[in-house]
């Protein structure tokens, strides 16, 4: 073993939701540590989703998109022999939660136009339809997976 094993930092419940998803999304979503602003904006969208869906329980929604979201499968560069193989690989439970968050972060981050809130709550609304860009994504990250299938025999 080359490394020490790293220790994941124990996250605090978010205090509105006491959800610890809820407060990793709120500190990806945060720029430069101001977390209340990042708060503020997470909380809104979460009002524009309730809003928009007539929904009564806004974190099913949130779980039930970000699980729409989550990709199964993904691709990791292998060196075999002088030749770069994409090995899929199963992804964790973890990793595909945190993987998802950050898609629908930065798809967020990238629309123009809107407040940040109300681009958090389209693309909450799109991943909980099972259409939009974090969608996409997922899908390609799939298919990428399954075309480099036979490579998977490197996997170890």
């Amino acid at each position: 073993m080359r490394r020490k094993r790293t220790h994941d930092k124990e996250i605090p419940q978010d205090p509105k939701f006491a959800s610890k998803i809820v407060a990793k999304f709120i500190n990806m979503v945060m720029l430069e540590g101001k977390k209340s602003i990042a708060e503020k904006m997470v909380y809104g969208a979460f009002e524009v989703v309730k809003k928009n869906l007539n929904e009564a329980d806004v974190l099913k929604i949130f779980y039930k998109a970000l699980d729409n979201a989550r990709p199964r499968l993904e691709v990791k560069p292998r060196r075999v022999g002088g030749a770069t193989y994409q090995v899929p690989i199963e992804v964790r439970q973890e990793r595909g939660t945190s993987i998802a968050i950050r898609w629908i972060r930065d798809f967020a981050r990238t629309k123009k136009g809107k407040s940040m809130q109300d681009k958090l709550a389209e693309e909450i609304i799109a991943a909980y339809k099972g259409e939009g860009s974090a969608i996409k994504k997922r899908d390609d990250t799939h298919k990428m997976a399954e075309s480099n299938k036979a490579f998977a025999h490197f996997r170890w």
